[in-house]
């Protein structure tokens, strides 16, 4: 799902970086812009990035899940900042829920170098 490059990010390719723990926000923000994004077709891929805080709601409020799974069928991917997950202890419990966990500061770094489009919430 990541990109080894660069080059391999199109223009119409959103990621959001997720490090908000509120379920309001998550709900009525991350989720419901991320999955329409998808199903209006604002955006070709939409890669949502848990850094931090909600590495942890994902798993323990369940109508997070539910909008995170709604929104995987719509096509969103989502990834994790691994050196989160690993001092909150969740690398394992978020690979086995498909969620791949890597290195994201350099790769925030060259979207953002490079004029991608990255969305902070």
């Amino acid at each position: 799902m990541s990109f080894q490059n660069i080059e391999e990010v199109s223009d119409r390719h959103l990621h959001i970086i997720w490090t908000n723990a509120d379920p309001m926000t998550s709900a009525n923000m991350v989720m419901m812009y991320a999955k329409n994004s998808l199903l209006n077709n604002w955006w070709d891929k939409v890669t949502v990035v848990l850094w931090g805080a909600p590495q942890k709601l994902i798993f323990e409020n369940e109508e997070v899940r539910t909008e995170m799974e709604f929104a995987r069928d719509a096509g969103v991917e989502f990834s994790a900042c691994i050196s989160c997950s690993n001092i909150l202890g969740l690398t394992d419990a978020l690979n086995k829920e498909n969620i791949e966990t890597i290195r994201w500061g350099q790769k925030l770094t060259l979207l953002i170098q490079n004029g991608r489009h990255v969305l902070t919430v």
